[in-house]
């Protein structure tokens, strides 16, 4: 059975999680303010191991949340997946951070989803999918205005979701919109059914130059 690692650290929500095939057997996260990844990271990977009753040797591959999303918080992901797969000498796979997102949001005929991922000021990074989970326009970073999405919310409704779309619903945006009041942050336990396909069809990282999608510069506040 192929054993399969997910790390996903790119907002505020530190999450882990391992599948045996396309199941998912344990996971755990702490979305947490202080961005706590560097502290907690390694300590829920072993947790976790430990409940699966698995060594870290019996993992066949690790699926990273690529972003975007906080600079830290991909780093700290990164080295971690890149370590385990040099150590072990198995793949790595990386998925969307804002497709992980859309994973558990069930959409309709003629809705299109919108996650929102919050970076900072008015900005967020986003993606339109279509309610068969397609990618209709990859991943950007948005300023928010009343207009934002009006060519796509005059036909079809747009389903928001993510921390980034409360700022947008606080501007009264434009068009038929729906914003879903759960705040949705990418997680570790959405990722298996695509990473499990992604890794069974063989679309691997060079783990040696694999970066996560920062998709701006990193800007010091010093």
């Amino acid at each position: 059975m192929i054993n399969l690692l997910y790390i996903e650290t790119s907002t505020k929500n530190c999450s882990v999680a391992i599948s045996s095939g396309s199941k998912l057997i344990v996971y755990k996260e702490l979305n947490s303010e202080n961005y706590s990844h560097s502290e907690n990271l390694h300590v829920f990977i072993n947790d976790i191991l430990r409940k699966a009753k698995l060594d870290v040797k019996n993992l066949n591959g690790v699926v990273i949340g690529k972003g975007p999303g906080s600079y830290t918080g991909l780093r700290i992901g990164t080295a971690c997946a890149k370590g385990i797969c040099y150590s072990l000498d198995i793949p790595l796979v990386s998925i969307n951070s804002l497709e992980i997102m859309a994973e558990r949001i069930p959409a309709f005929l003629n809705q299109l989803l919108i996650p929102m991922i919050d970076a900072r000021r008015m900005e967020v990074y986003t993606m339109i999918l279509d309610n068969n989970k397609k990618i209709i326009k990859k991943t950007w970073a948005e300023e928010l205005s009343k207009n934002s999405f009006t060519k796509y919310s005059k036909d079809k409704t747009c389903v928001f979701f993510g921390n980034g779309s409360k700022k947008f619903k606080s501007i009264n945006p434009k068009g038929k919109t729906v914003f879903l009041e759960e705040e949705y942050f990418p997680s570790a336990k959405d990722m298996v059914l695509k990473g499990y396909e992604l890794f069974m069809n063989k679309k691997f990282e060079s783990t040696a130059y694999y970066e996560p999608y920062y998709l701006k510069e990193f800007i010091s506040s010093n």
